[in-house]
C-alpha cells in the first residue's frame, strides 16, 4: 500500500509539471519539500508558476502547480480518501463548502503566514486565506457587436443573435451568470426552469454552447464569436494578445467569488504548503499578479491596484458585487446541469 501510495503522487507531479521540477536546481528541490499545488488551468496555472516558484525556491522549497478546474480538483481528492494528490486546492465558495462538507480539508494555523496580517478580516478564512476576488461580467467584441447592457440585452437585441457562446453549469462562471439571468427572466436566482425555457425560446443560443471557458476564449480569438461570459482575468488575456475585447458589468450587477487556498486534509509537504499559501498573498507575488497577462485583483492590502484594474472593480465596489448564494447553487448543481446537458443534446 505504501508502494502504491508513493507511486501515484509521484505520477500525479509528473503528468502536472515534471518539466517545471526538472527545471529547479536540485537544492531547491530537495531541501524543504516540494509543495503540490491545484491551480486552475490558463492563466492561473502561468501566472502562479512564474510568480510563487521563485520565491519558494529563496525559501528552500519546491513547487509543483497541477492545473484542475475546482470540481476536477474535488473529484480527485474524493477519490483518493487520505492519501489527497495534491497539498493545497484552490477554490470558491461552492466547491470550498463541498470540500468541508466531505472533510476534504483542514483549517489552517494563521501563526504560519507572514503575510496573514497584510489581509483584510474579510479575506483571512479558517479554511486558507483568500487570493483573490474574480469579478464576473460579459465580454464582447466592439468591432462586432455593441456594448451589452446585461443579460436580458443578449436575448432581446437582434444584434447578438448568433453572436453569443455559454457553457454548462460545471462552470462557476456559468452558475453565477444563469443565477443572475434566472433573478431577471425567472421567481428567482434558483429558477433555472425560467433559463431554460429562454434557451428553447431562442435557440440559437443552443448553438453557441461549448465545453469551457478555455474554449469560448478560442473562438473569440477566431472571430466564431462575440460575446462570452467571463471574469476580468479573461478580457486581460485576450487584451494581452493584442484582441479587441472589452469587460461590462452587467446593469443587475456584477457576480462575484472569492478565490481561497485550501489545505487538504492529509497533505503530505505541510511546510512547503504553508510556504506556498504565504507567498501566494505576498506583496511581491501580488504586484506581480496583478499586472497583464494576469491582472489578479490583489487581497495584499499594501498591494495598489492599477489603473487597468480599477477600471475593472474599485476596493470601494467590491461590496456592491452580487454574491452567490453557494448552499443553494449546491443542492441543485447536480439536477441543473443533467437538465441543462440534455437541453443541449436536444
Amino acid at each position: 500500500m505504501k508502494n502504491f501510495n508513493i507511486t501515484r503522487r509521484h505520477f500525479g507531479m509528473l503528468a502536472a509539471g515534471a518539466a517545471a521540477v526538472a527545471a529547479l536546481p536540485f537544492s531547491a528541490r530537495a531541501a524543504g519539500g516540494t509543495a503540490v499545488a491545484a491551480t486552475f488551468p490558463g492563466n492561473w496555472e502561468d501566472g502562479y508558476r512564474k510568480a510563487l516558484t521563485p520565491i519558494l525556491q529563496q525559501e528552500g522549497y519546491g513547487l509543483t502547480i497541477a492545473p484542475a478546474m475546482a470540481q476536477d480538483q474535488l473529484a480527485k481528492v474524493m477519490a483518493s480518501p487520505g492519501n489527497p494528490p495534491y497539498d493545497t486546492l484552490l477554490m470558491s465558495p461552492g466547491q470550498m463548502a463541498t470540500a468541508i462538507e466531505n472533510d476534504l480539508i483542514q483549517k489552517i494555523d494563521p501563526s504560519r503566514l507572514k503575510n496573514w496580517g497584510m489581509l483584510a478580516p474579510a479575506f483571512q478564512g479558517e479554511y486558507g486565506p483568500t487570493v483573490t476576488i474574480e469579478v464576473n461580467g460579459i465580454a464582447y467584441n466592439p468591432d462586432m457587436v455593441p456594448k451589452p447592457k446585461g443579460y436580458r440585452d443578449l436575448f432581446e437585441n437582434p444584434a447578438y443573435k448568433g453572436k453569443v457562446s455559454w457553457t454548462g453549469f460545471a462552470s462557476n462562471t456559468a452558475v453565477m451568470a444563469y443565477s443572475q439571468i434566472a433573478r431577471i427572466f425567472g421567481s428567482g436566482p434558483t429558477d433555472m426552469d425560467a433559463v431554460f425555457k429562454l434557451f428553447r425560446d431562442n435557440p440559437e443560443h443552443l448553438k453557441g454552447v461549448v465545453d469551457s471557458t478555455n474554449h469560448q476564449m478560442t473562438l473569440f480569438q477566431q472571430g466564431e464569436i462575440a460575446v462570452f461570459m467571463c471574469s476580468t482575468g479573461n478580457v486581460a488575456r485576450l487584451k494581452s494578445l493584442g484582441m479587441k475585447a472589452e469587460f461590462v458589468q452587467p446593469e443587475t450587477g456584477s457576480p462575484a467569488a472569492p478565490v481561497n487556498i485550501h489545505l487538504t486534509k492529509g497533505a503530505k509537504n505541510l511546510d512547503a504548503a504553508y510556504a506556498y499559501m504565504d507567498a501566494a498573498i505576498s506583496k511581491a507575488a501580488q504586484d506581480m499578479l496583478k499586472m497583464p497577462p494576469t491582472e489578479m485583483f490583489p487581497t495584499n492590502k499594501d498591494v495598489a491596484l492599477t489603473p487597468s484594474i480599477e477600471a475593472y472593480v474599485t476596493r470601494d465596489q467590491l461590496a456592491n458585487m452580487v454574491y452567490p448564494d453557494w448552499a443553494a447553487i449546491n443542492k441543485n448543481r447536480a439536477d441543473w446541469i443533467r437538465k441543462f446537458d440534455a437541453l443541449v443534446a436536444g
